[in-house]
């Protein structure tokens, strides 16, 4: 199919990458340079109300940019103030792209050309209760919305896509399951590379790892309790390092600290490095991801790709993800993920085991195939565009 496309310019959604990159800016980039390489004979732009050349650039590396990716920052104040409803559909016709693709559940709403939207997940309308409601009210107005003018659906996973066909009533033949993959930067990092990054943030001694957003859907609040238990009932010692910036509702979580007197034992990094990431991942004893809901759940295949042996929610979507190569335990059973989380600092052979399963599985998901999933689907959508066309040609 790809010979009948030799030449197409395609629009991508640069808005996730005009802020520090959290998963899907690295989804949006690492999706964009990777379709770049797949299709040299494509433009690919990535659209966005301000300039994200910096992001881009850095991420590539100085003068590797891809020719055929670049982004685009259309001038106009008058653009920015309504990018959706005007902006992004007026240089959408203007430039002439022939798709656009939005990364981040929203795509142009009129403009006449075909476009694809990336759901990553449900999580606003499944779990509301673990957001501000405000974005909750504009997630349940803006979805319908999105599904009219969407030609198909990608969702970062199969369990995903079910529920995109089941809540909201979504033909399975628009939805597509596209998985994504671990960074190239996430393996195994060298001793003093490790040793630096600890250092610089305070990370002494043997330690559980969590990344993620400080946020209710990744239930840090259980992990906190097991490791509460950990610390009263085992003569375990580790630090609990979590590594994430600190997103809403969060009382709760600081005030459980504050009473049981965890502060000494816990480290909040905030937000920090891919290459301060890797670090982590390498030196940690053992990483956490107790996330009641996630639409793929990357961090624990970027542990894995970096060597850790992984404890994480047993939920449809990581089980999909990490096929196995970690350890489950029920996201809501602070005491059966404090026994789980004793037993594997304990068992140096299953930490192992886990170890090498968790690279081995990592391995499976490379953007490259992610890229030519996404191609698929274009391709998929521009096909149909052309046969509707000539149809129409036909009748009038």
């Amino acid at each position: 199919m790809a010979n009948s496309f030799s030449t197409m310019h395609i629009g991508i959604d640069g808005n996730p990458l005009a802020t520090p990159k959290t998963g899907i800016g690295h989804y949006t980039f690492e999706l964009a340079r990777e379709l770049a390489a797949l299709r040299p004979g494509w433009e690919f732009d990535l659209v966005a109300p301000v300039s994200v050349e910096p992001a881009l650039a850095a991420g590539c590396g100085a003068g590797n940019v891809p020719a055929n990716l670049r982004s685009v920052a259309p001038p106009t104040k008058v653009l920015r103030n309504r990018w959706w409803s005007f902006g992004l559909p007026l240089y959408a016709r203007e430039a002439g792209l022939d798709l656009f693709h939005g990364t981040n559940y929203n795509v142009p709403v009129w403009g006449g050309r075909p476009s694809v939207v990336t759901f990553h997940d449900l999580s606003l309308l499944l779990h509301p209760e673990t957001h501000p409601a405000r974005l909750v009210g504009v997630m349940r107005r803006r979805l319908p919305v999105m599904i009219a003018a969407a030609a198909r659906i990608i969702t970062d996973s199969e369990s995903v896509r079910r529920e995109v066909r089941d809540h909201l009533k979504v033909p399975a033949e628009q939805i597509v399951a596209v998985p994504l993959a671990p960074r190239r930067v996430f393996r195994a990092a060298a001793p003093p590379e490790m040793a630096e990054a600890l250092a610089r943030l305070g990370v002494a001694g043997d330690f559980v790892l969590y990344v993620g957003t400080v946020e209710p859907r990744k239930n840090l609040l259980t992990l906190v309790r097991a490791f509460d238990l950990l610390l009263r009932e085992t003569t375990h010692r580790p630090r609990l390092v979590i590594a994430g910036g600190k997103g809403w509702l969060t009382d709760e979580l600081f005030r459980f600290v504050e009473e049981r007197g965890l502060s000494p034992h816990l480290t909040f990094t905030g937000y920090v490095s891919d290459e301060d990431l890797r670090a982590l991942y390498t030196a940690c004893r053992l990483c956490v991801y107790p996330s009641l809901y996630e639409g793929f759940g990357l961090p624990p295949l970027e542990a894995m790709a970096c060597g850790a042996a992984v404890l994480a929610s047993r939920i449809p979507v990581i089980e999909e993800t990490c096929g196995g190569a970690a350890r489950l335990v029920a996201p809501t059973d602070a005491d059966a993920m404090a026994r789980a989380i004793a037993d594997l600092l304990a068992d140096d052979a299953a930490r192992a085991h886990l170890a090498r399963a968790g690279v081995a599985r990592a391995a499976e998901f490379t953007w490259a195939r992610t890229a030519r999933l996404t191609c698929e689907v274009y391709e998929a959508v521009l096909t149909d565009w052309r046969e509707e066309r000539e149809a129409a040609r036909a009748r009038a």
